[in-house]
Order: structure tokens, then C-alpha cells, then sequence
């Protein structure tokens, strides 16, 4: 197809629009990953986008209205990724009311535990599952990761020690949800289809909405109405064109991106050589975090797509993502 051809042939994949370093006209270069432009030691790439300035102008426009929460629901047998044997989603009871009476694990003895109930319980899960957000660790190129941070330094049996989930800092900006299924005038765009830079532009325009610097940028694809049928959720998911990704991180200014599918990106690959162009460009090359099925249905119903975007992920150390829970503040 035509990206293929032009990814063949451009000089170098652009990473941090400021580096901009350009090889010779017509040369093959090798995708490389971003060194950031906010020094060695950076681990949270484009969030250093976010200041308190920028978050105090933001939560000064928001209008009091009722919050929308954007994470979804965990249950045993929701939607998950398990093509590369990754766990599903578990949870099971540690402690009943009855058994307790039965196990007395408290050695209270029988007339306490029928007086005093205790329920508890425990999960397992892999770390992308529900609404969650990609650290910059999650993708890289070559043994290296963003900030050109190496695999063989970094990673130990117990994660990375740069780039960790427990490094992503609370995220307060102004957030923008793009519908492209609604522009189109689909419920949900169609099984496999990418996301065009066109289709994100031609959005924009219906909806009266222009991006800038910062924000955190969600597409709906409709997926979502899929969610508590896993198998069709994840199914042929649509996802985001590599060239669409370009336009909201170096044309728009983006600091994060997210969507309401699994996994962002479609598949197959559009990019020979790399099953996942979307992932690599994103958080290797530009230090872009994604967040992953974000619940945008209220959004879209109420047509709100400007708003304060509020959210903090899990410190799970070293992990290369985690769980959020993000809150849409509608504004003026």
C-alpha cells in the first residue's frame, strides 16, 4: 500500500519533532528510538508537556457539570489480550461469611464469626488489561527503549529500574475525544479498518474542534459497545494508522494518545519488518504513553469532546503498565 512505499523510502521515522535529524535524501534508515529532548535522565517522555501551569488553566475552565468515568469494569472473563499467552483476568474469594464459620482462619471461634461476617478477595492479572495506560518500557527497537534506555542495563528479574509505571505521574490536561465512527455516521467503525489521518482531521472539523500542544487525545471507534462480549471486542479490532498517529503527536502536539480498543493499532502490520509500527513509533520513538479501552460511550452520547482529563495510574515498580482509573471533567 502507499504507507508502505513512502515508510520504505523516507529518510528517517521522525521521532521528537525538535531532534528532526535527517539523513541523506533517498536513504534507507533504520527506525531508531527517541533521545529525549529533556535530558538523559528522562523517563516520562511527552508528559513533561504537562506543567502546573498548563494544568491550573485547564481545571479553571471546568464547569462543575457531572464527571465521566472512563474506565471500564474488571470481571472474569472480560476482554483481554491472550495471543501471546498472557493470563485473563482472575478473581476469587480468599474469605466467605460461611467458610469462615466452618475454617475459623481468625481462630475467633464460631459464635464470632456468625456475629461478624468477612468477605475478601484476591485477583490476578496481566498488566494491560481494562483501562490501563502503556509505559514507555512496554515497546522498544533494537534492545532499546526510549531515551535509547538498554534492555541489558535496565531489566532485571523484577522490571525495568527506568521507565516503570510507578513513574508516570498523575496526568491533568486538557482532554479531546475524536469520534470517528460518529463522523462517519457508525456506531462502531467496521472490523479491521485503520484510522486515517484524514478521518481524524475530517472529525475534528464536524465536531468544531482544533488540537493543541498537550492535550491527551481519545479516539472512539465504537469498539466499546462490544465490551461484555469479549469475543467479539476482540475480534478484528480497528485501530489507528501510523500516519494518523504522526498527525496527533508531531503535527498536534499530543502528549498522550488512547482509544477505546484493544490494542490501539490494527492489525495486520502495515509496516514490513515491524508487527507493531503504532506501539514502536509511539512509545519508543516518541515517548508518547497510550492508554488502552477507554470507556468513551457517555462521552459520545452527550457529545461532550473538549474537557479536563483527569487520572493517576498504579505504582506497580518496574512494570511496563498499569491500571488508571480517568475521570472527563466537562469545561467551558
Amino acid at each position: 500500500m502507499l504507507l508502505r512505499s513512502w515508510i520504505k523510502n523516507v529518510t528517517r521515522l521522525a521521532v521528537v519533532p525538535m531532534l528532526g535529524a535527517l539523513c541523506s535524501a533517498g536513504a534507507l534508515a533504520k527506525p531508531e528510538v527517541g533521545i529525549s529532548p529533556w535530558g538523559e535522565k528522562d523517563e516520562i517522555g511527552r508528559l513533561n508537556l504537562m506543567t502546573p501551569q498548563s494544568q491550573a488553566a485547564i481545571m479553571a475552565r471546568v464547569n462543575g457539570a457531572p464527571a465521566y468515568d472512563l474506565a471500564v469494569e474488571y470481571f472474569v472473563g472480560m476482554p483481554s489480550w491472550q495471543a501471546a499467552g498472557d493470563p485473563p483476568y482472575q478473581m476469587w474469594m480468599t474469605h466467605t461469611p460461611h467458610g469462615n464459620v466452618i475454617a475459623d482462619p481468625m481462630k475467633v471461634g464460631e459464635p464470632m464469626n456468625q456475629h461478624v461476617s468477612y468477605s475478601g478477595s484476591a485477583v490476578s492479572m496481566y498488566a494491560h488489561m481494562g483501562t490501563h495506560i502503556d509505559a514507555l518500557n512496554h515497546f522498544g527497537l533494537d534492545g532499546k527503549i526510549w531515551n535509547g534506555f538498554r534492555a541489558d542495563q535496565h531489566l532485571g528479574d523484577r522490571g525495568w529500574n527506568v521507565t516503570g509505571a510507578e513513574k508516570l505521574p498523575p496526568i491533568i490536561a486538557r482532554g479531546v475525544m475524536i469520534d470517528v465512527a460518529a463522523a462517519k455516521g457508525l456506531e462502531q467503525l467496521a472490523d479491521n479498518y485503520r484510522v486515517t489521518r484524514s478521518d481524524l482531521q475530517q472529525a475534528l472539523a464536524k465536531q468544531r474542534v482544533a488540537l493543541e500542544k498537550g492535550d491527551v487525545v481519545l479516539i472512539r471507534t465504537g469498539r466499546m459497545r462490544d465490551y461484555d462480549n469479549a469475543q467479539a471486542y476482540m475480534t478484528n479490532p480497528p485501530g489507528l494508522s501510523l500516519d494518523a498517529a504522526k498527525f496527533l503527536v508531531e503535527d498536534s502536539g499530543a502528549m498522550v494518545v488512547g482509544a477505546d480498543n484493544l490494542s490501539f493499532e490494527t492489525f495486520p502490520s502495515e509496516v514490513e519488518g515491524n508487527y507493531l509500527p503504532v506501539h514502536t513509533y509511539l512509545l519508543a520513538m516518541q515517548g508518547a504513553p497510550i492508554i488502552e479501552l477507554v470507556n468513551l460511550e457517555g462521552l459520545a452520547r452527550d457529545r461532550v469532546y473538549q474537557f479536563a482529563f483527569v487520572g493517576a495510574s498504579l505504582k506497580l515498580r518496574g512494570a511496563d503498565a498499569a491500571p488508571m482509573r480517568p475521570m472527563a471533567l466537562p469545561v467551558h
